[in-house]
């Protein structure tokens, strides 16, 4: 037997009956019912109690549960519907219950076989009606889900053309900007900056801390400027100090 969390929502209560005809004692369907170990079984004047608990909340209240009454006319079964179940599919469970405590019974009832089929019958139909209105809502939500997809796909198509014209794009800015650093390399003696930093530093050091521009800029052929300019950054970051 389970337990279930006290916060869950009452269950509903449903049931039905069935007619028969009692040509045995009824302490006999008690005796009968008692070789069923799950069964809490009560006997009336005018009736035997059986009582199936599936699950109790905390506080050992039963939520799920089914109570069958084996009178002399009628066999009367009510029981809980949980949250998270249909009704025609408990039904159902309820009803397969039934059909197996029958077979202890029968020998002590007179049991029209078409009392049953009317039953069983009745149950299929309304589980039919359940599943197909249930099937409407998965085809619903299928159509749904598939346009979605679609729209999905045809974006993604969208996007892997934008992306390869981003990427077209940037291969011709890629190549725009190499012919540009050639032509800046070429224009300045095809020195990078650090190396002809580094090469002044060690100019500077090498000649007593003197340098002679035009000396320097000859010997690494590259523009005159461009050795100024570096000589200027080096002072105001500290590198090297202007002497007057």
């Amino acid at each position: 037997m389970q337990m279930v969390e006290g916060t869950m929502p009452s269950p509903k209560v449903d049931g039905f009956r069935m007619k028969v005809k009692l040509k045995g004692k009824l302490a006999d369907v008690a005796r009968a019912l008692s070789s069923i170990s799950f069964l809490k079984i009560a006997q009336g004047k005018d009736a035997v109690n059986a009582a199936y608990v599936e699950s109790r909340s905390i506080d050992k209240t039963p939520y799920l549960f089914s109570l069958l009454k084996f009178k002399k006319g009628e066999i009367e079964v009510v029981y809980t519907i949980p949250s998270n179940s249909t009704p025609t599919k408990r039904k159902l469970d309820v009803l397969r219950y039934l059909l197996n405590m029958i077979t202890l019974i029968e020998p002590y009832y007179e049991i029209d076989s078409k009392v049953i089929y009317q039953l069983i019958e009745e149950t299929m139909r309304q589980l039919e009606e359940y599943t197909t209105g249930d099937y409407k809502t998965l085809y619903k939500d299928y159509d749904q889900i598939k346009r979605e997809v679609e729209n999905l796909r045809r974006a993604s198509r969208i996007y892997k053309g934008q992306v390869k014209g981003l990427t077209k794009e940037n291969y011709e800015l890629k190549n725009e900007n190499d012919e540009l650093k050639i032509r800046f390399e070429k224009l300045h003696g095809g020195i990078s900056d650090t190396v002809l930093t580094s090469r002044l530093q060690d100019w500077i050091a090498e000649h007593r801390g003197a340098i002679n521009v035009v000396e320097f800029a000859r010997y690494n052929k590259v523009p005159e400027t461009r050795v100024e300019d570096i000589l200027n950054r080096l002072v105001r970051q500290g590198y090297i100090e202007q002497v007057q």
